[in-house]
């Protein structure tokens, strides 16, 4: 359920989103072009973003079907191959996929390492349940933030509530008693399913909404 203010009393735990909650992708662009020029093949930027675009709109809804790293290895596979026929280049997929994931780099969004120690002072258990793949544990651990969870699920199902659940689980925490924070409606329903409270990103502004 969306609230505008959420008593701290009221709570044990908080959850989160990943993508648009706590990271975001830089701009791919220049280094999909690099990867691609070292290879031989030179393409606008305009290209290269239509392709990118193309192949994250490929990825989205399967996400989650990197679980492991045999079925991840295989996801990454066909989404560069995905790319390479959007921007029209004849290269191996399986060779280009470890380039074209390495050329993807994602940042910290503001305010969310502050907002986390704030909550981490408070004494709450904190979590990620994000339709990510199983890269986001190194992805975390990469960018800092791995230290502040103490559960991370990936390849979660939002806007199923099993993510959420499970999560909470782990941190033996009722969803009565449960916050999570994300950034579209998926993660709303998620939490509605779940049971659990519903703040909407940014972090910032979520974590001053906890009184």
């Amino acid at each position: 359920m969306a609230v505008g203010r959420v008593r701290a009393a009221d709570l044990d735990a908080v959850t989160f989103d990943a993508h648009g909650t706590l990271v975001r992708l830089a701009d791919p662009v220049p280094a999909l072009m690099d990867v691609l020029s070292e290879r031989g093949v030179e393409r606008t930027s305009e290209a290269v973003l239509a392709g990118f675009q193309t192949e994250a709109a490929h990825y989205a809804p399967r996400a989650s079907e990197g679980r492991d790293e045999k079925s991840l290895a295989r996801l990454q596979r066909e989404c560069a191959g995905v790319f390479l026929e959007a921007v029209g280049a004849e290269l191996d997929a399986e060779e280009f996929a470890s380039a074209y994931v390495g050329a993807l780099h994602f940042e910290v969004l503001p305010g969310v390492f502050e907002s986390l120690e704030r909550l981490r002072a408070l004494g709450f258990e904190l979590a990620v349940v994000a339709n990510w793949d199983l890269s986001l544990c190194r992805l975390l651990d990469e960018i800092g933030l791995a230290r502040h969870f103490s559960v991370v699920v990936h390849a979660a199902g939002k806007p199923a509530p099993d993510g959420l659940l499970r999560a909470l689980g782990e941190l033996q925490v009722a969803p009565a008693r449960a916050l999570h924070i994300g950034d579209d409606e998926t993660d709303r329903a998620a939490a509605s399913a779940a049971g659990v409270r519903f703040v909407p990103a940014p972090v910032p502004a979520a974590v001053t909404a906890i009184r």
